[in-house]
């Protein structure tokens, strides 16, 4: 036994090594790709996306060259010719039409998708806050360690610093070159599952249909673009059938190989997004009950389970480790007992498409009569393809957990299914490719196999691929439009149209730091234009929304003493509220002014309304600072109060 151990631990540190080495210089290549992408369209002054068509042609033609180089590397892979120049080609091909695709629609702006509106304006604010720092923390609150997993904003934080960006500036070639070298990871991860032509078919297809639907969510679309693999990875370690009675002539690393893979892959799932975390770990386990249940049918021995169960708590061990880097402070700070978890309602939130199952293979388009061939496709191959069992699976698992997130909302929260529409299209889209394959090959073969076939089927491919592809700025245009009127960091709105109040936050940040005294990460801000947080790593004393604020923050109750502090008489009264507060006081207050008041807008909590979230204001007598305590600055709209 132990030869035979220390035979698969050979195997699993050469395949391992073998595929980490090419791994790691696809992103190189790919991050090189999309830096030089991104630079080169940075050069030149191209009008807004959403007043002409010129970056829409060009990102047209961007995309047609990408594709043609792909279809390049498919054809040296498929005549075995340049194999090692085909596969440069093919991650060049992909990383540039991730590029192509995001990076032209934005040529004109220094924002990302959604620009720094609603949830993308959180986001810019973590980014910010580990620009600032590399310190593991809260985006928004002073004294607490990040509740949201930090992974994709740290290495963004890191990115940001390495070139010298602000955090909000380094928002959008970040977001981009990360997809970038996902996508080409996954490439990579797919070629050495199944074969290489068509592993660069599925990840383009998978690519695709990720930046259409997933990609306003950077750090979700990289988990979104390595699923499939993971999957595959996964099913591959809980289900061996072939390795029953020790029958196995060739060395293998039984299994924990593909373990270890899809350990990372849930590893790095728990870093970058919870809910995708949990829905993977879902899968897997979904998975090993599946496996378990084959080989007690096969063995007929409750026994068959025990090498399946080891190989999961392998999973676990290998993504538990890679989960507690970032959620170790959390765990340790709630654990000490110096700070409860309070009423936190990050799933409270149910738009209209959480409350019905995605069925994007009913729908009368180019990607449902796309994911129709790969729904048929899972169903009939179910039985003899490893990949279809893993794929469907995967399926199920979703459509499960969006059926328990549907139950979930008569006991007063969700399982937030509806962001899982991205992650079941690609499944579906891999599983789409495999179906256009293998069932142009049948139809090649029920036909006699006529010349021409071939051709024919890799142009109705090639058009298809194009027709999708050309369409994915109008599935983004409102994000990209929102890119172009939303006012950057710089004080400048993309459209070339006048700024909005987010102009004056660089005289706001002067002064701050004038009267302050202090770093910016010193102080805390109490303002509702939090977009101000977003682009100076100010602390905040409350969220934008109950829904992005750390549990530990205890949001309702912050609410309710700023409108008590409102209702003060006297600026001694308010003086004694600060000084006795139970979290860290404002050291500044930044409010809109109106008549004899300063105000706040402020949010409530209202699931199970949609919208969740209820806006009101919160007026302060300006009579509260009429003390030498306070000193007041009128900026713009904007009034600034700080502490003396």
């Amino acid at each position: 036994m132990s030869e035979r151990a220390s035979g698969r631990g050979g195997v699993l540190a050469r395949r391992a090594g073998v595929a980490v080495g090419e791994a790691v210089l696809a992103a190189v290549v790919a991050a090189g790709v999309a830096a030089v992408g991104l630079e080169a369209f940075a050069t030149v002054h191209w009008p807004a996306f959403n007043s002409s068509n010129v970056t829409r042609a060009l990102t047209t033609v961007g995309q047609v060259v990408a594709l043609a180089v792909l279809v390049i590397a498919v054809v040296l892979l498929r005549l075995r010719k340049w194999v090692q120049l085909a596969k440069p080609l093919s991650w060049g091909g992909l990383s540039a039409f991730v590029t192509v695709t995001l990076g032209m629609p934005l040529a004109a702006t220094k924002l990302y998708l959604f620009g720094m509106s609603v949830d993308q304006e959180f986001r810019t604010q973590y980014l910010t806050r580990l620009t600032d720092s590399a310190a593991l923390h809260d985006m928004n609150y002073v004294d607490l360690p990040p509740f949201y997993p930090a992974g994709w904003f740290w290495i963004g934080g890191r990115f940001a610093s390495l070139t010298g960006l602000a955090g909000w500036e380094a928002f959008k070639p970040f977001a981009i070159i990360g997809l970038a070298v996902a996508a080409v990871v996954a490439l990579v991860l797919w070629s050495n599952l199944i074969r290489a032509d068509w592993a660069v078919a599925v990840a383009a297809a998978t690519t695709a249909v990720t930046l259409a639907y997933g990609s306003p969510e950077a750090y979700s679309a990289v988990l979104t673009l390595l699923l499939g693999p993971a999957l595959v990875l996964a099913w591959g370690a809980l289900h061996r059938p072939g390795e029953v009675g020790g029958d196995v002539t060739e060395p293998t690393a039984g299994g924990w190989g593909a373990v270890l893979g899809a350990g990372l892959f849930l590893g790095l799932a728990a870093t970058f997004y919870s809910l995708y975390f949990g829905v993977a770990v879902f899968a897997v386990c979904l998975m090993a009950l599946i496996a378990a249940g084959l080989a007690i049918r096969t063995q007929h021995t409750w026994r068959a389970i025990w090498p399946i169960l080891v190989r999961l708590i392998g999973i676990g061990a290998v993504a538990g480790v890679l989960a507690l880097t970032v959620w170790t402070p959390f765990l340790l700070k709630f654990l000490s007992g110096k700070a409860s978890l309070g009423s936190g309602s990050a799933f409270h939130y149910l738009p209209e498409t959480g409350s019905r199952l995605p069925l994007p293979m009913t729908e009368f388009t180019l990607l449902g009569v796309f994911c129709l061939a790969g729904t048929i496709w899972l169903v009939l191959r179910a039985g003899s393809s490893r990949r279809a069992q893993a794929l469907g699976i995967g399926v199920v698992a979703i459509y499960l957990w969006c059926l328990l997130s549907m139950a979930a909302t008569a006991a007063g929260t969700t399982l937030l299914s509806f962001r899982l529409e991205s992650p079941l299209i690609a499944l579906l889209s891999a599983a789409g490719v495999f179906a256009f394959a293998e069932g142009a090959r049948a139809i090649y073969q029920a036909l006699n196999e006529p010349g021409r076939f071939r051709i024919a089927a890799a142009a109705v491919a090639v058009a298809g691929a194009i027709g999708f592809s050309q369409g994915i700025p109008t599935v983004l245009a409102a994000e990209i439009t929102t890119a172009y009127t939303d006012t950057d960091g710089n004080g400048v709105r993309a459209d070339a149209r006048a700024p909005s109040a987010v102009s004056y936050y660089r005289d706001i940040d002067a002064k701050l730091l004038e009267q302050t005294g202090r770093s910016r990460d010193a102080s805390v801000v109490l303002t509702a234009d939090t977009s101000f947080l977003a682009i100076y790593p100010y602390y905040g004393f409350q969220a934008l929304t109950s829904h992005y604020a750390n549990p530990l923050a205890d949001f309702a109750a912050r609410t309710a003493e700023i409108q008590r502090w409102s209702t003060l008489k006297t600026p001694q009264e308010l003086s004694d509220a600060l000084n006795h507060c139970r979290w860290r006081a404002p050291d500044a207050f930044l409010f809109r002014r109106s008549g004899d008041d300063y105000t706040l807008r402020l949010s409530q909590d209202v699931y199970p309304n949609d919208p969740n979230v209820k806006r009101f204001t919160v007026s302060f007598p300006k009579s509260l600072f009429d003390d030498a305590h306070y000193r007041i600055t009128d900026i713009g709209p904007f009034t600034l109060v700080t502490r003396v």
